[in-house]
């Protein structure tokens, strides 16, 4: 079973718990149900490696708000990772495990459902962020981009009903690619998220790409274990292509060029 988790000073977050909590069982801080439990936190998400001490799940679903300093309106999500200092939660250096099948099924779902956020980009994001050491799945959906939408009500509770339709949905496993290379937001691993056949693990942009050295390729590889394949977005790699490359040729991921 997974575990949603918010933190309860983050207004999107929270109102995207408290919306999914009527329908559940409070036990103590646990609220019960079918298909998740939903675990409210008085702590920040981004920090929350500390959650498998007290918690056994067999993975993490964080609902959060989004910011961005373009003020773009977005509804996004993405796997939690740090390819260089831990700036923003969990640990220096080190990536977490993803979870590509609940991100492909909720970005998909986001999708079908675009009529109701016509202002709104659909999209993911890099790996970026903590939480990064625990050693089951995660992935933050976040409601992006300013205070005005994480305090409304409406769309908090029409993503949470989203996300709930995905959490209680039989998911068919896709092939799972790691992904090297754009920007932050990319427009490729998005687009094959919604139309082609891969579901995504972690997604390293190419500003990180001059973090990227043989250790931290291999943690990599290790968190991906599902991953048959690395997509990258061949265009945009910069100057550390041939580096890449190298890494990728001494693997036995198929090489797919975007």
């Amino acid at each position: 079973m997974e575990l949603l988790v918010a933190y309860r000073d983050d207004p999107a977050g929270y109102n995207m718990a408290k919306f999914l909590s009527q329908e559940m069982t409070q036990d103590n801080e646990i609220y019960r149900g079918k298909y998740y439990d939903l675990l409210i936190i008085s702590t920040p998400a981004i920090s929350a490696d500390w959650l498998e001490e007290k918690y056994d799940y067999d993975g993490f679903i964080f609902l959060s708000k989004h910011a961005a300093e373009s003020g773009v309106l977005a509804l996004t999500c993405h796997s939690t990772g740090n390819f260089s200092e831990a700036k923003f939660g969990g640990n220096d250096r080190q990536i977490a495990i993803p979870h590509p099948y609940i991100q492909k099924e909720y970005l998909q779902t986001l999708w079908k459902n675009k009529s109701e956020f016509s202002d709104f980009q659909i999209t993911i994001e890099a790996t970026h962020h903590g939480p990064t050491a625990l050693t089951k799945p995660t992935i933050f959906i976040e409601i992006g981009t300013t205070e005005k939408q994480w305090t409304d009500i409406s769309l908090c509770n029409l993503v949470a009903g989203l996300v709930h339709s995905v959490m209680t949905k039989n998911i068919r496993p896709s092939p799972v690619a790691i992904c090297f290379g754009g920007t932050h937001y990319p427009d490729k691993f998005t687009a094959e998220l919604l139309e082609g056949t891969f579901a995504l693990g972690t997604v390293v942009p190419k500003h990180a790409l001059d973090n990227i050295d043989e250790n931290l390729f291999l943690h990599i590889l290790k968190q991906n274990k599902m991953a048959k394949t690395a997509l990258l977005d061949w265009g945009g790699l910069g100057s550390n292509k041939q580096k890449l490359i190298n890494f990728l040729n001494n693997t036995n991921l198929e090489v797919i060029k975007l």
